[in-house]
């Protein structure tokens, strides 16, 4: 009970090393996000679209990439980054860009996987009338996207609770650096077994209600656009 009531005066006090904590991780997930929905958008659209041999082969292990392993992700990128792997000299890895690489490979299927389910079932309402118009592909893409759009910001909050919630990817590449590349997960399972259960269980109601948080947008976001189409 005591360790709940520190918990909450951490957080009501603004404590600096709680909230540096905070910042660093809602920054590399941001960032992660970011660039899983620049690739990951028109790449499941473009699947969503195109057919050619092999494609079913394609998104089947699209899909099966959805629940691939956080700590494979993190040792994939680790031999990338490592002093001995072909990106060494970059001199990435330990470091906050590493965690946003690898949070990015993590989310990248989850957005191209939704995207291309979301882009095709709408393709086929559309197809006749984009086809008659003589919209090229580009157009295509662009103009399913933009109708999709409220459809796939649950697919964007999805990828962003993957990788807020992550710890083995980025204990892996980051290596947990105090003050460095120390994130709300890694920090809790960190402080959890050193006994710090003030810090920890505070980092973990915030990861909480930010998870909370990401559901509630989801939620409204489906609830606005149903009414909108209503």
């Amino acid at each position: 009970m005591s360790e709940t009531v520190s918990a909450w005066q951490l957080i009501a006090s603004g404590d600096a090393t709680l909230f540096a904590i905070v910042r660093l991780s809602l920054a590399v997930s941001l960032s992660a996000v970011a660039i899983a929905l620049v690739v990951g958008l028109p790449l499941g659209a473009m699947l969503a679209l195109m057919r050619f041999p092999g494609r079913s082969a394609v998104v089947v292990v699209l899909n099966g990439f959805m629940g691939l392993p956080p700590v494979v992700v993190g040792l994939t990128v680790y031999l990338l980054l490592s002093r001995s792997g072909p990106l060494g000299e970059l001199g990435l890895l330990f470091t906050p860009t590493a965690m946003v690489i690898a949070q990015a490979l993590l989310v990248l299927p989850i957005i191209a996987a939704l995207t291309r389910q979301t882009v095709e079932d709408l393709w086929l309402e559309y197809r006749e009338e984009l086809t008659a118009m003589g919209v090229g592909p580009a157009g295509q893409v662009a103009t399913l996207l933009w109708d999709s759009r409220f459809s796939l910001v649950t697919a964007l909050l999805a990828g962003f609770g993957r990788a807020a919630a992550e710890v083995g990817t980025v204990m892996i590449v980051g290596g947990n650096i105090d003050g460095f590349t120390r994130t709300m997960t890694t920090t809790i399972a960190l402080e959890t077994s050193k006994g710090n259960l003030p810090l920890a269980m505070g980092l973990g109601l915030i990861l909480i209600f930010l998870i909370l948080l990401i559901n509630a947008a989801a939620w409204g976001v489906r609830l606005w656009s149903e009414q909108r189409a209503g």
